[in-house]
């Protein structure tokens, strides 16, 4: 055999090995990459995104469309190849995998935690629609959060609303703690409870939960729980948005709500897209994947993208081209630019810089 052709077969033999052995070694990372983009004026699945009932809405036009990022599993594990094809990739990130999964969370625990995100960004966006446009909010008490591998986890979930416990009704979160601190460690506590997803129904049925407390640290009983305010509307509102967790829709959810509760057109027909956590106040947080964000609005044909402050510096290092970023740091910053964006003064729009 001509010593070059045996060269060149053994050089092949070399490689085909290596790559075998890259899909045999697992390595500790993740891959993200763009998801879904979805009109929060439109419809997904064959239904509207925002429902709202029994109280006037107007016409709609245009795009104010939230993203989404896709992320291998929680017990996905990925090997050598895969890691080295998707950190070459223009469309996708690698990063390790307890940046997505803390050490321990299940892949059970993991959609949990997002699903409960999800309704509580919900809620947020809700409240700060109607503050916005001074519509009153009810309140009453929730879960707001349950402790990892405390009692109350798989029993309470967040946005369950509290009527009483151990039969006493409750009023505010504070009222929570008292009532469970009254026993000692060890003991049952009685919580009365309607389910988050039911809570909004009329007529929604209470159930009864029995946790077992635990010890805290000063020996106190506790059940793992944090306690917080939740919301009534004077109207129904419903998000119906399958397959999405976590917070970063609120932005998008309230301007959405907005849209459909006032008369003007606030994109003009103009396809805007973003992204942003959003808290009761109307104060816009910052999000993960913002590059992946930005590549599957411009995908989807987004000419404009809301951007959270404080993920500006990061989206401005590769935005795609014809993109523009718009710095947001509040609701109302959203629905200034928004203005701009309609009439025409986008030479008036905040930017967003690479820092």
């Amino acid at each position: 055999m001509p010593r070059r052709t045996a060269t060149m077969l053994t050089s092949t033999l070399l490689l085909i090995g290596l790559l075998c052995v890259g899909v045999l070694i697992p390595v500790p990372y993740s891959a993200m990459w763009p998801g879904p983009t979805v009109n929060t004026l439109s419809e997904n699945e064959g239904e509207p995104v925002l429902q709202i009932s029994d109280h006037r809405t107007y016409p709609v036009t245009g795009h104010l469309n939230m993203t989404t990022v896709r992320v291998t599993g929680a017990d996905y594990t990925m090997n050598l190849v895969e890691a080295i094809s998707d950190w070459l990739s223009d469309d996708h990130i690698v990063v390790p995998h307890d940046t997505l999964y803390p050490k321990g969370q299940t892949a059970q625990q993991a959609d949990q935690q997002n699903a409960e995100e999800f309704s509580q960004s919900q809620d947020s966006a809700k409240v700060a629609a109607l503050e916005q446009l001074h519509i009153p909010v009810g309140s009453r008490v929730i879960v707001g959060s349950v402790v990892k591998g405390s009692p109350a986890e798989g029993k309470l979930h967040a946005g369950d609303v509290v009527k009483s416990v151990d039969g006493t009704g409750v009023a505010q979160p504070g009222d929570v703690a008292k009532l469970v601190t009254k026993h000692k460690p060890g003991q049952d506590v009685v919580f009365n409870v309607v389910p988050s997803g039911e809570a909004d129904k009329a007529g929604a049925a209470t159930r009864q939960v029995t946790i077992r407390t635990a010890k805290a640290d000063g020996g106190r009983a506790i059940v793992g729980i944090q306690a917080m305010l939740g919301h009534t509307y004077p109207f129904p509102i419903d998000i119906k948005l399958a397959d999405v967790g976590g917070p970063s829709a609120g932005l998008m959810f309230s301007l959405g709500i907005i849209d459909k509760l006032t008369p003007d057109n606030l994109t003009g027909g103009k396809f805007v897209a973003g992204t942003g956590t959003i808290d009761d106040n109307g104060q816009v947080g910052p999000i993960g994947g913002i590059a992946m964000k930005i590549i599957g609005a411009r995908d989807a044909g987004a000419q404009y993208f809301l951007t959270p402050k404080d993920n500006c510096a990061a989206a401005a290092k590769n935005t795609p081209s014809g993109l523009r970023l718009v710095k947001v740091n509040t609701l109302g910053d959203a629905l200034k630019a928004l203005t701009d964006i309609r009439t025409g003064k986008t030479a008036d729009l905040p930017s967003c810089t690479a820092g």
